[in-house]
């Protein structure tokens, strides 16, 4: 697998997307997708830099050039983003978490 592909499968698992959705979002087949994925082909300038900002994500970082940036995510307005181990944390997981993190904001 190149970089690329390595890429673009963690940077689609992360957000639990199917390739079918990201070729649509990109407006592509799904073998075209997953033929990225998979290394078999390796997509043109334009599509590389579509994937990067569907993902919000430089081409740089596609290419391999450099690392993911870290993002702050606010749960309170985006709850749906947080994954463990590639899994969406459940509602209930999600209340204990921002019961946690409501407890350490008082402490401070």
């Amino acid at each position: 697998m190149s970089d690329i592909s390595t890429r673009l499968t963690y940077l689609r698992e992360r957000q639990g997307w199917t390739k079918t959705r990201v070729a649509q979002s990109l407006g592509m087949s799904l073998q075209k997708y997953a033929n990225y994925e998979y290394g078999s082909r390796e997509p043109d300038l334009e599509t590389i830099s579509k994937i990067a900002a569907l993902y919000d994500v430089s081409t740089d970082y596609l290419l391999g050039r450099e690392k993911p940036e870290k993002r702050e995510i606010d749960l309170a307005k985006d709850p749906e983003v947080l994954l463990y181990n590639g899994h969406k944390v459940s509602p209930d997981d999600m209340g204990i978490i921002k019961a946690i993190l409501e407890r350490h904001e008082g402490k401070n």
